[in-house]
């Protein structure tokens, strides 16, 4: 059993929902990624997703774009984040997965990503703008090394393409919940009817992500999901803040406070 699949079975044995904290790698250094990986499993995370800075974000909103941007003006190198998993990964019991575009993966081949990515201790990719007729041979090098897969699926994603983006799938789905780019959103999540079309076809985990903003909405998010995923309002105070390790973790531990019965 991969420690996704452990992961979400012991969520579900205990009857309650996960939360994916999404952190820019590298942002703002290295260091700060480190250590509060080495933190997000006390406050409260289960999983941690980490995302590779990419010149021409897809579906990220303005916060984790400029993250990205000023990530990218230091000078990040794909292999330190490899580097930095590395080194906390036997001293932390969370998931690990990668949010990375097919043109990172493309530009170091895709054998040699999957690799790297296994061998330093993640868990599995996140790849948000994959076509998903393309996935065969990024699936069996997943599946040769363990790793989870996951793409997107939208609200607006038809049944038929939901059945294509499901069977690719390995290890969870990530559920949009809602359409357009990530940010933060005073409007609660409605993803009830979405997981319900999921679930009649698939038994995987679903993890919901983009405008999951406060413990409120992970609480509504995990009555239906297996997992809420916040991203834009962590990296937002980590942006603002002076000691953004205390505050990406202090976060945490709020959100983790609306984890339900899921």
């Amino acid at each position: 059993m991969s420690r996704l699949d452990a992961i979400f079975k012991q969520l579900k044995d205990s009857d309650t929902g996960g939360l994916m904290p999404f952190l820019t790698g590298g942002f703002p250094s290295l260091e700060v990624t480190e250590q509060t990986l080495l933190g997000m499993g006390d406050s409260g995370a289960d999983i941690v997703e980490i995302g590779f800075p990419f010149s021409d974000p897809i579906a990220d909103g303005p916060v984790i774009a400029s993250s990205m941007h000023r990530t990218l003006e230091n000078g990040l190198r794909i292999e330190s984040l490899f580097e930095v998993v590395r080194s906390v990964r036997d001293r932390v019991s969370i998931g690990i997965v990668a949010m990375v575009s097919e043109s990172i993966i493309e530009r170091m081949g895709d054998e040699a990503f999957v690799q790297q990515a296994a061998d330093s201790g993640f868990d599995g990719l996140i790849v948000p703008d994959m076509d998903i007729s393309h996935t065969e041979r990024l699936r069996h090098l997943a599946d040769d090394h363990d790793l989870g897969l996951t793409f997107l699926i939208a609200p607006t994603t038809s049944s038929e393409r939901a059945d294509q983006i499901l069977e690719a799938c390995r290890g969870f789905v990530y559920l949009l919940a809602r359409a357009g780019i990530t940010g933060e959103s005073d409007q609660a999540p409605e993803i009830d009817k979405q997981v319900e079309m999921i679930r009649s076809r698939s038994d995987l985990p679903v993890a919901a992500g983009f405008g999951i903003s406060t413990a409120e909405h992970v609480q509504l998010v995990t009555e239906h999901a297996e997992a809420a995923i916040v991203g834009s309002a962590l990296v937002r105070r980590m942006a603002e803040s002076d000691d953004p390790i205390k505050t990406a973790l202090e976060f945490t531990k709020t959100l983790a406070c609306g984890k339900t019965a899921s």
